[in-house]
C-alpha cells in the first residue's frame, strides 16, 4: 500500500494557542510549567487531527517554542557566548533570549540572533552563528522528550530533524571567515547520537530535511554530501531525506543516488523532475511525492494528482509514498472553522487538516480507485475545479483590459532621480539625518477593542472613526514632541499591513482562523486572490488627510506595494503571479496619485517582500525581478518630481539583488540593518546605490532598547559607506507588536543620535 504522511503540521494551534502562551510567558503572566502544559495540549492535538485525517505515519520534532532552526541550535550545544548560561545547561530563557535579545537593564544586555527568511516563504528563522573553534553536542532534549510523548499516546512517528548540510548553510561564520563545511565532520557524530536515541524510543524511520538540495549549489557542497551521508547510513534507522519548495534539476542524481532509504520531492513547485526521478531512483529506495500544495489554501485537483501516483505505483509498487509538497507549517490549521465563508468559496478551499485528509484519500486511491470513499471524494473534486474554472466571481474583463493597456511609459517617472531629489528637498526642507519611522505604531489593546466592537456592530461607524481618529492624534502629538521630521499617521486603524488594503479590493476572501506563523510568536492570516482586483474607491486618503492636518510636518502616506500583497496572500492558481501583481499595481497606483492629490507629500510603498519572491534557482531569476521591479514602478509613476516615493525591506539577503533595487527608483529606501550591525549596507555601498537610503538603527522586534550612543556607532558604520546626505534614520521595521513605554525610549534615543551626528558633521 502507498503510506499516507506528513513532512510537519502548524504548531501554532486552531486559535493561535501557543502564540498567546508565549506571550503570556514572556509577561510573566504563565509560568514554564504552564507554557509548557500548552505545548504538550497540543502536540497532542496535531497528532490526533492528522491521525483522525488518515496519516498513517506522522511527524514528530516539527514543534518549536520559537522556530526550528532554533530548536536544533540548541540541541547541537551552538549558543553564542552572549547567552551561553553560567553552567552551560540551556533553558527557555537561553532559547528565548536568543530569539528576543536579553535586556539587563533599560539599554543594556545582549542583542537577538539574526532573522531571515526561510528560502522563499514569509516564515523567518534564527540564523546559527558559528566560529572556527566550534564545538557541538547534544544540549537540548526537546526531540526526544515529544518522541516520547507520541510513543505513549500510541502513535507512529516519523521525528524530523534539518539535515547537516542545510543546517550549515543556514548559518553564518562570526568573528572571522572561514569555510562552514569546515565544520561537517565536527557536526556529524550528533546526527549519529540523535539516532541512535532515537532507536532506542522505539522509532523506525526519521526525516532528514535537505531543502538546499533544491538550490544552485557549488561543487563543493554537493561532494559534501556524499561524504556526510556515507557516514551518516551507518547510523540506525530508515533515513528518508525530504527536499521540498522547487525541484532538484542538476542535484537530482545526487539526490537519487545518496545512501539513504527515501527521497521526498516536491511535484507542486517541480512536477517536471517525475519522470527522471523514477528512472534514476535505486530499486530498494522509498518515493515519497509531494502532490498536494502544503503552500497555498487551493483543493487539490484529485484527480490530476492520482493519474501521477498510479503510474509511479506501478513502477514502484509499495515502495510510492505520498505526502503535501513540503511542511504544513506554511498553511492554516482547519478550514472547517470558517463560518463566515460563502459556501461556494469555502468549498474551494483546504487548510492543513484538509489536506492531511487529500493525502490521505490519494494513498487509498492508489490501492483501492474503486472504494466508495474514493469515489466520492474524486467526483467532490472534479465538481470543485469545474465551478472554479465557470465562476464568473474570478474574472472581470474590464481589468484585463487595464492590463492589456499598460504601456512601458506608465512604469517611468518624470524625471530621473538626481533631478527628483532637488525639487523634493527644495519642498520638505528636511535636515541632514532626516528621522522618521516605518509606519505603524503600538496597536494598543483599546485599538483592538474598538476595532471588535466596530466589527460586532457594537460601535458606529462614526464612533469608530472618532476613536481611531484619537489615537492618530495621539501618535502624532508623540512624534512632535519627540522631534521626529518626517511623521506618520501610526495605522491605528489597520489590522495588517496585507489584510488592511486587501478588504479594500475586488478579487480578495479573507477567513477569520487562517491563520500561519510569521516567526516565534508573530501569526498573519494571509487573505486569499481568488479573481481578477480593483480597487472600487479610495483606502487610505481620508486617514491621511485627517492626520497631515493635525501638523505643519510632513506626514507620510502609508501604503503596501503589489509584489508584498501578493507574496503574502495565497494567490491564485490559475494565472500567474505576474499578472496577478499588475493587477495590484493599478490598484495601488490609483491611490499613489489620489494622496498626492490630498496634498501628501512623501507615499511610502512597502516592498517588504521583494527579496522573498526571488526564485531559488538563479536562471529564474531575472524573469522575476524584470516584472516584479516593473509593477512597482507601476504604482509609482503617475505622481510629479515633487512628491518623494519611499519604500520598505525586511530581513533580506540584498548582495543579490541590488542592481533590480536600484531599478525600482524609490527616491528613499528603509531596511533592516540593525541584527547584522549594518553588514547588509555592503552590497549598496560596493554597488554605489544612487538614491536615499535608511538603514534601521535598532531592531523592533526586541524588547531591548539600545541606547543613544549604540545607534550612533551604527550610523557611523553607514557613514562610512553611505554619502551623509543620502542617510535617513529610523528604526527596522514598524512598531506596532511594541508597546509604548518602549517605543517612546527608543524613539528619544534615536532622535538624540541622530542630532549628535550632524553636530558632528556640522
Amino acid at each position: 500500500m502507498a503510506v499516507a504522511h506528513s513532512l510537519g503540521f502548524p504548531r501554532i494551534g486552531r486559535d493561535r494557542e501557543l502564540k498567546k502562551a508565549q506571550e503570556a510567558f514572556w509577561k510573566g503572566e504563565l509560568d514554564e510549567a504552564g507554557l509548557r502544559a500548552v505545548g504538550r495540549d497540543l502536540r497532542e492535538t496535531h497528532w490526533a487531527l492528522q491521525k483522525q485525517a488518515g496519516i498513517e505515519l506522522l511527524p514528530a520534532g516539527d514543534f518549536a517554542w520559537y522556530d526550528q532552526v532554533l530548536t536544533h541550535s540548541l540541541m547541537f550545544g551552538v549558543i553564542p557566548d552572549r547567552f551561553r548560561p553560567a553552567d552551560g545547561k540551556a533553558t527557555l530563557q537561553t532559547l528565548f533570549g536568543m530569539a528576543r535579545g536579553v535586556s539587563d537593564s533599560c539599554c543594556g544586555g545582549a542583542h537577538a540572533q539574526e532573522m531571515t527568511k526561510w528560502f522563499d516563504t514569509n516564515y523567518h528563522y534564527l540564523v546559527p552563528e558559528f566560529s572556527a573553534d566550534q564545538q557541538f553536542h547534544l544540549g537540548w532534549d526537546q526531540l526526544f522528550e515529544e518522541v516520547q510523548e507520541a510513543r505513549e499516546l500510541g502513535h507512529n512517528v516519523k521525528p524530523v530533524v534539518i539535515g547537516p548540510l542545510t543546517y550549515l548553510w543556514l548559518g553564518k561564520a562570526k568573528g572571522g571567515d572561514f569555510d562552514k563545511l569546515d565544520l561537517l565532520d565536527r557536526l556529524l557524530p550528533l546526527y549519529g547520537q540523535i539516532f541512535q536515541r532515537l532507536a532506542e524510543l522505539g522509532v523506525e524511520w526519521v526525516q532528514i530535511d535537505e531543502p538546499i538540495l533544491v538550490l544552485d549549489l557549488p561543487q563543493d557542497w554537493k561532494n559534501a554530501f556524499e561524504r556526510a551521508y556515507n557516514q551518516i547510513q551507518r547510523d540506525p534507522l530508515k533515513k528518508l531525506v525530504a527536499t521540498y519548495f522547487g525541484g532538484l534539476e542538476e542535484n537530482l542524481g545526487l539526490a537519487a543516488n545518496l545512501p539513504v532509504d527515501g527521497l521526498h520531492i516536491d511535484l507542486v513547485r517541480a512536477p517536471d523532475q517525475y519522470p527522471t526521478i523514477l528512472d534514476r531512483l535505486p530499486a530498494y529506495k522509498v518515493l515519497s511525492l509531494g502532490v498536494v500544495n502544503g503552500r497555498n489554501v487551493w483543493r487539490c485537483d484529485l484527480e490530476k494528482a492520482l493519474a501521477t501516483l498510479q503510474h509511479a505505483h506501478e513502477k514502484l509498487g509499495d515502495r510510492l509514498w505520498v505526502a503535501p509538497s513540503c511542511s504544513l507549517l506554511h498553511s492554516p490549521v482547519d478550514v472547517g472553522r470558517e463560518d463566515k465563508l460563502d459556501a461556494e468559496l469555502k468549498g474551494w478551499l483546504a487548510f492543513a487538516v484538509q489536506k492531511c485528509a487529500e493525502v490521505a484519500v490519494l494513498a487509498r486511491a492508489v490501492d483501492a480507485p474503486e472504494a466508495p470513499t474514493v469515489l466520492a471524494a474524486l467526483a467532490e473534486s472534479r465538481a470543485v475545479q469545474a465551478a472554479l474554472a465557470a465562476s464568473p466571481r474570478i474574472h472581470k474583463p474590464a481589468v484585463q483590459a487595464r492590463v492589456a493597456a499598460i504601456t512601458a511609459r506608465d512604469s517611468q517617472r518624470q524625471s530621473v532621480f538626481a533631478q527628483r531629489i532637488e525639487k523634493q528637498r527644495a519642498g520638505l526642507n528636511l535636515p541632514l539625518f532626516p528621522t522618521t519611522t516605518i509606519g505603524s505604531f503600538p496597536q494598543t489593546a483599546s485599538i483592538r477593542l474598538a476595532r471588535q466592537s466596530y466589527k460586532a456592530g457594537k460601535l458606529s461607524e462614526a464612533e469608530y472613526v472618532e476613536a481611531m481618529h484619537s489615537e492618530i492624534k495621539h501618535a502624532v502629538e508623540v512624534q512632535e514632541n519627540l522631534g521626529l521630521d518626517v511623521l506618520v499617521h501610526g495605522e491605528a486603524e489597520r489590522n495588517d499591513m496585507v489584510e488592511y488594503f486587501a478588504e479594500q479590493l475586488d478579487g480578495y476572501a479573507f477567513t477569520r482562523f487562517g491563520w500561519v506563523q510569521s516567526y516565534g510568536s508573530r501569526c498573519v492570516k494571509p487573505a486569499v486572490i481568488f479573481g481578477d482586483l480593483s480597487r472600487p474607491k479610495a483606502m487610505t486618503v481620508e486617514w491621511i488627510r485627517y492626520a497631515q492636518g493635525l501638523t505643519g510636518k510632513v506626514m507620510k502616506g502609508m501604503l503596501t506595494g503589489p509584489v508584498t500583497m501578493l507574496m503574502w496572500s495565497f494567490p491564485r492558481e490559475d494565472v500567474s503571479r505576474e499578472v496577478q501583481a499588475r493587477q495590484l499595481a493599478l490598484a495601488i497606483r490609483d491611490e499613489v496619485v489620489d494622496l498626492e492629490t490630498a496634498g501628501i507629500k512623501i507615499v511610502q510603498i512597502d516592498e517588504a517582500a521583494f527579496r522573498e519572491g526571488l526564485p531559488l534557482r538563479q536562471a529564474q531569476w531575472q524573469h522575476y525581478l524584470d516584472w516584479a521591479t516593473e509593477v512597482f514602478r507601476l504604482c509609482a509613476s503617475g505622481v510629479r518630481d515633487e512628491t518623494q516615493i519611499h519604500t520598505h525591506m525586511c530581513y533580506s539577503e540584498f548582495n543579490d539583488v541590488i542592481e533590480s533595487i536600484a531599478a525600482m527608483d524609490a527616491d528613499v529606501i528603509t531596511i533592516e540593518t540593525s541584527r547584522s550591525d549594518m553588514e547588509l549596507l555592503d552590497a549598496f555601498e560596493a554597488f554605489a546605490y544612487p538614491n536615499d537610503i535608511g538603514p534601521g538603527v535598532y531592531d523592533i522586534h526586541s524588547p531591548r532598547v539600545p541606547d543613544a550612543s549604540e545607534m550612533a556607532n551604527l550610523l557611523r558604520k553607514a557613514a562610512k559607506r553611505i554619502p551623509a546626505e543620502r542617510l535617513w534614520v529610523n528604526p527596522d521595521c514598524g512598531l506596532k507588536t511594541r508597546g509604548w513605554p518602549e517605543t517612546e525610549a527608543a524613539l528619544v534615543h534615536m532622535v538624540t543620535a541622530a542630532r549628535q551626528l550632524r553636530a558632528e558633521l556640522a
